[in-house]
């Protein structure tokens, strides 16, 4: 009977937000805008009320009914543990505590917290404060929902032919060692009279990370103007979203390696031999594209991707054409881009994906001067990014510009695990 009442109450209240938006729309008048939007905060925050206490209801009428599923007469429940067993006449079973350790971060009490807290500085309660302090995160601030992580997880999944995409994720503690070479050995023939030698197995190379935090800055009046729940939830996942898989992508490709990402292109462990250069007459050539770059690939290697920007890709390898200006890049190279299409923008090249980015991860072809790095040929499982993906916010007052701003930090690194596997693609004049 609560959970109808509840359910009628809360379909009248939203009708009635939506009643309230449309005036918003339509109204000319200040002072009656402020008024409506008022009005909605308070219905916003009546339908998040309503809507935590029907998932409460909704939890234990799960409960419920798998403990009368479980509770039949005659049967000893599944997982029961014998207890004080009577002698002679029989036993009592009883099923063993289950304890969850519950993520309180995904909960609607600190979704509402952290609302509350990026909107207007409303202080995090104590025992939030105190779990964040257990777990050593507190240095972040304010720990990003979970649901809002999760959000953000999936759509970072739906982005096509994203760098981030691709690369290794691990979450492992920064300062510790991952080996990543191969053991090697020779084989020997033997005879009768000779046997094969000891072999070292080689060296073994390592990787180690660092604690790089990385933030992503909010106005406070684009967040302050949202009003309810989800819309501010789904408003702080679409901000983080493209800030980070920008930073991420570009810090792929150019990171320094001084308190952030180490960038292929900025990584000295990449063999000397992995550079191929091309004037402008060559990389418009498919027969130097076999001759200088693919004659070098070893088969180990030859499976890799293509990392070039869009403006290249059209001013040089869509332009192939035989000696009567026929075009010939289809037929030549497999070439197939994803022409206008926002979604899938990428392509195909001599069988090869082609990531499609933009001129500030890699130079464009025209704009780039001799020696620089016009586009890479890499295997993405060469690159990790190392992270635990959890976002903490921080609030603070800018006195120079005198408005408030929410601060989004996150601990993040990346460098490459094989070096072996990147080529660098550079341009010439001669």
């Amino acid at each position: 009977m609560r959970k109808k009442l509840l359910e009628k109450r809360l379909a009248k209240l939203n009708a009635k937000l939506a009643e309230i938006r449309s005036k918003v729309q339509t109204s000319t008048d200040a002072a009656e805008v402020r008024e409506l939007t008022e009005r909605a905060a308070e219905i916003t925050d009546d339908i998040d009320d309503i809507t935590a206490e029907l998932a409460i209801i909704e939890d234990e009428e799960k409960r419920a009914a798998a403990q009368t599923a479980n509770e039949q007469r005659g049967t000893v429940p599944a997982g029961a543990q014998l207890v004080n067993p009577i002698s002679m006449g029989g036993a009592s079973f009883g099923t063993p505590e289950k304890r969850e350790d519950e993520d309180i971060y995904a909960g609607m009490e600190y979704r509402r917290a952290f609302k509350e807290y990026v909107q207007r500085g409303t202080a995090i309660p104590e025992k939030f404060e105190q779990r964040q302090a257990a777990a050593n995160t507190n240095s972040l601030g304010a720990i990003i929902p979970t649901t809002i992580l999760n959000e953000l997880t999936n759509e970072i999944r739906k982005v096509y032919g994203n760098l981030y995409s691709k690369v290794r994720k691990l979450n492992i503690p920064g300062g510790v060692k991952i080996p990543v070479g191969k053991l090697q050995a020779t084989f020997k023939w033997i005879t009768e009279k000779t046997v094969s030698p000891r072999q070292n197995a080689g060296t073994t190379e390592t990787v180690e990370f660092s604690y790089n935090v990385g933030e992503i800055r909010i106005a406070e009046t684009l967040l302050a103007s949202i009003v309810t729940l989800d819309a501010f939830e789904r408003e702080v996942v679409k901000v983080m979203l493209e800030a980070f898989l920008q930073a991420m992508d570009i810090g792929i490709v150019r990171g320094t390696g001084n308190g952030q990402m180490l960038g292929i292109l900025n990584d000295s462990r990449v063999p000397a031999g992995n550079v191929v250069t091309f004037t402008a007459a060559e990389i418009n050539d498919w027969t130097k594209w076999r001759k200088k770059f693919f004659a070098k690939l070893p088969l180990g290697y030859r499976s890799g991707d293509f990392i070039f920007p869009l403006s290249t890709v059209e001013s040089y390898l869509e332009t192939m054409a035989d000696n009567n200006n026929n075009p010939i890049f289809r037929q030549a190279t497999g070439l197939e881009m994803g022409d206008g299409d926002a979604a899938a923008p990428n392509g195909r090249f001599f069988g090869r994906t082609i990531d499609v980015v933009e001129p500030d991860v890699v130079e464009d072809f025209d704009a780039a001067n001799a020696g620089d790095v016009v586009g890479v040929f890499w295997q993405p499982e060469a690159y990790a990014i190392n992270s635990n993906m959890q976002f903490g916010m921080k609030r603070y007052f800018d006195e120079e510009a005198n408005e408030w701003v929410n601060k989004m930090l996150v601990i993040v690194d990346g460098k490459l695990v094989n070096p072996a596997g990147v080529w660098l693609i550079k341009k010439s004049t001669t």
